[in-house]
């Protein structure tokens, strides 16, 4: 039998603050429509529903927060929204149930503390004997994990060293996720280019504003494998909006990892795997030695016209996180 997944913990659990920090965690996928899905969460957590309509549904949960399940569908939801209480039964509430298999649930989990994260498990395996399907169940859409992660400070040396650390290891996670093909091609988990990597990697101790701008010029789009408009436009949101005029970006204290596959219909599956592969990043985002000689060791490996080669990184990379990091 094999032993369950846990999620490991990363150095630095609590915030300049003092207080543990949070992880809100986001799911994507199909084979439930609203109702199912709500009631899923309504009995293993043992939540009671506080606001719905035909597209979405909120669940609190005591202890927890609030839990919001929808179809991810823009569209829909506006219609939903405004749909008068007595017509439930009218056409939205029939598109709603089609799109069940054109569009992904969504279940927005709240913030848990980072040392907790493990009581969403009965909720992954409830989902699962539910029968939820995830990201191969479709070619068409790129169904995923989101990952939002809370900064432990917003100093410009901490947030530089998360990024310059995410931007070492982003083609190493795109292989150790497995990423479906259907996701590499999409463009909502596009990787960093390099012209900006070259940018991250050579510059010396911005300030955020620095930082902010170097960010918008290559990377001015939330469809990043890590979305950092969320955290900049916190600090910064006039620049943000000036660059992204998208009412999406909600300005908030973490990280928007979006690269993992939701793999929830594996009966083995777990959010303990894509975490503790984002844990690699936090891991790395804390040796600052280690930093400046990977991008140093980056840079020296440009060529002109060509840039670095990603197979060759990706294998260095590796041997590298086998030999220092204990993944």
């Amino acid at each position: 039998m094999k032993q369950p997944l846990f999620y490991k913990l990363p150095s630095v659990t609590r915030t300049q603050k003092g207080a543990l920090r949070q992880v809100g965690f986001e799911l994507e996928f199909t084979g439930l429509d609203l109702e199912q899905t709500t009631r899923v969460v309504e009995t293993v957590l043992g939540g009671t529903r506080v606001r719905e309509s035909a597209a979405a549904c909120v669940v609190d949960v005591p202890d927890s927060g609030e839990f919001t399940i929808e179809l991810d569908w823009d569209f829909l939801k506006r219609r939903a929204a405004r749909q008068e209480p007595d017509r439930t039964g009218d056409w939205i509430d029939l598109l709603s149930q089609a799109a069940t298999w054109l569009v992904p649930m969504e279940v927005v989990c709240p913030p848990i503390a980072i040392t907790k994260l493990d009581r969403l498990e009965p909720l992954i395996k409830a989902l699962r004997r539910a029968g939820a399907r995830g990201t191969k169940d479709s070619m068409i859409a790129a169904y995923g994990v989101h990952i939002n992660a809370e900064v432990p400070s917003v100093d410009a040396d901490v947030v530089l060293a998360y990024v310059q650390s995410f931007s070492l290891l982003q083609w190493w996670l795109v292989d150790a996720h497995q990423v479906d093909i259907a996701r590499r091609i999409s463009p909502y988990v596009d990787l960093y280019p390099e012209a900006y990597l070259e940018v991250l990697f050579s510059c010396d101790k911005p300030d955020f504003k620095q930082i902010v701008a170097d960010y918008l010029i290559y990377n001015a789009s939330r469809n990043r494998a890590l979305d950092m408009l969320p955290l900049l436009s916190w600090v910064h949101a006039g620049m943000v909006q000036t660059a992204v005029a998208d009412p999406k970006i909600k300005p908030r204290p973490a990280f928007h990892y979006r690269l993992p596959n939701c793999q929830i219909d594996h009966p083995d599956w777990s959010l303990a795997r894509p975490w503790n592969l984002w844990w690699v990043v936090e891991e790395l985002a804390q040796r600052p030695e280690d930093l400046t000689m990977l991008k140093e060791r980056f840079l020296s490996m440009h060529r002109p016209l060509i840039g670095v080669n990603r197979t060759d990184w990706t294998v260095w990379m590796d041997q590298w996180l086998c030999d220092h990091v204990s993944a």
